[in-house]
């Protein structure tokens, strides 16, 4: 290996598309991230400027808007710059290194971030009387903290495994973003034990995060059936719809691309859009446009901001 030239500098192919789309491509994606990274800071606005909402669960959803607007951060501004010139997909090692440990710190912590926040839905619909006390102020920065720290130490595994790696050319990554499929058919070694392991680790974060949340919404449901008032029952599955949505929209394509056998570029690429793209837009819009609170809360704010001028 010494008289390799190790590669020190990769090329994103980007999204595949035919190349007459690329201005469309560009504005379209260009608003999406634009809204994305607008609509999450509104409710980050908004959650903190409102008392009412000072309650665990949108301490939950501060979390996930933090995590959305950085997550979309991560991958949307490269895949522009791919977009605007054939040179713009020309990437470090060590920054290919730094995208791929921030995607994955970002994407396994929303994964917990979601477990939790079934959890705490359960809770409150399961034990009303006693759903403060259990989730206090402190259990809820515990349940927080340990999703982040959980998210880091997922990511660090999985960045060590690939990138100590040699990698001697080709150079040419077949993504929009430095992910690990595209990433390990560049190596020069065997990397049988590497996919073995990263799938297993994967695939055991996944399997886990989805089954403890389908447990607590098989829970919830149980509960909310109990519920003798129509209205109770009505807003208990309107609150939980909108968690189900979005959990959805992030799980499948996951399963998608990180479970199944074999990998199709082209395919992998565009499936991948789903939860890096548009999830992170989807989650202020469910969250917003489905719930009366935020919604009574948005026109507070600006109620507040028409009588200051």
């Amino acid at each position: 290996m010494s008289n390799v030239t190790l590669v020190t500098t990769f090329f994103l192919s980007g999204l595949p598309h035919p190349p007459s789309l690329d201005t469309m491509l560009f504005a379209i994606f260009l608003v999406i991230y634009i809204l994305t990274v607008l609509g999450n800071l509104l409710i980050l606005m908004v959650i903190r400027v409102d008392s009412h909402l000072h309650t665990p669960m949108y301490y939950f959803l501060t979390n996930l808007s933090f995590i959305d607007m950085w997550f979309s951060t991560v991958t949307v501004p490269k895949m522009l710059m791919t977009l605007v010139s054939p040179e713009g997909g020309a990437i470090s090692f060590y920054s290919c290194l730094a995208q791929f440990y921030s995607f994955h710190f970002l994407g396994s912590t929303e994964c917990f971030l979601y477990t939790v926040m079934s959890y705490d839905r359960y809770l409150a619909i399961s034990y009303p009387l006693r759903y403060s006390s259990m989730m206090s102020r402190r259990v809820c920065a515990l349940l927080a903290a340990g999703t982040w720290l959980t998210g880091s130490l997922h990511s660090a595994v999985q960045t060590s495994l690939i990138f100590h790696l040699p990698y001697c050319g080709p150079s040419q990554i077949q993504h929009y973003f430095c992910d690990g499929p595209p990433i390990l058919k560049l190596a020069c070694a065997d990397t049988s034990a590497i996919e073995m392991v990263i799938f297993v680790n994967i695939g055991v974060v996944a399997s886990g995060c989805f089954l403890l949340i389908s447990l607590s919404y098989v829970s919830i449901v149980c509960s909310i059936l109990r519920i003798r008032t129509s209205e109770g029952r009505h807003r208990a599955f309107q609150t939980c719809a909108s968690h189900c949505i979005v959990v959805l929209c992030f799980f499948v394509p996951c399963v998608f691309i990180y479970l199944r056998p074999g990998s199709r570029d082209a395919v992998d690429a565009v499936v991948t859009v789903f939860y890096t793209v548009l999830t992170p837009l989807l989650n202020p819009v469910v969250y917003t446009l489905r719930n009366k609170e935020v919604k009574k809360a948005l026109v507070k704010l600006k109620d507040k901001a028409a009588s200051s001028q």
